[in-house]
């Protein structure tokens, strides 16, 4: 369950949510995903845009995953993915929030942060002589019921930190501490 952004005591099933899973699963996928030599192009070449979640427990703990995938590989980080071309932004967040959180969860149902920029001197593919630039749009959720099933794609383990403490840990990105400075 997730606390509503505005007075988070309560929690509502997203309306859409198996609609939206459907056509997450059917339509971007396989679909909307380039070859890796053409997303490298892109990465070489434009910023992407991207939605992390700032996931906070019933105590105020932040999540985060250590990363097993550049950029950021070997950080804990906090949950998020690329938007899809053609991908409407509400879309985007429901895909997000499924693949990385396992919740089916609706952008409404979280509280917007802010625009970020992120900036890593390497990229997916470790190809050298670029790194990767993304633009995020940074949301908070706070759960109210404890995440049962984390997955583990890009993630090879997941804590609880309280801001303070996450901001001290030299093993956290800058980028997620960021979100707290």
């Amino acid at each position: 369950m997730v606390a509503d952004p505005v007075s988070l005591p309560t929690y509502r099933l997203v309306a859409g949510a198996r609609r939206l899973d459907r056509r997450i699963a059917i339509g971007y996928t396989d679909a909307m995903r380039l070859s890796q030599s053409d997303f490298l192009q892109v990465v070489r070449d434009a910023p992407l845009v991207s939605i992390d979640l700032i996931v906070h427990d019933r105590a105020g703990a932040v999540l985060v995953g250590l990363r097993t995938n550049p950029p950021a590989k070997g950080f804990w980080f906090v949950p998020g993915g690329r938007i899809y071309k053609d991908e409407r932004k509400a879309e985007a967040f429901a895909r997000i929030a499924r693949s990385e959180l396992g919740l089916d969860l609706a952008e409404r149902e979280a509280r917007f942060l802010g625009v970020f920029e992120h900036l890593y001197p390497d990229n997916a593919g470790e190809v050298p002589g670029f790194g990767t630039h993304y633009v995020v749009l940074g949301y908070e959720v706070r759960l109210l019921e404890p995440l049962t099933k984390l997955p583990e794609a890009q993630h090879s383990a997941y804590r609880w930190l309280a801001p303070d403490a996450l901001c001290a840990d030299s093993q956290v990105h800058p980028n997620t501490k960021a979100y707290f400075l």
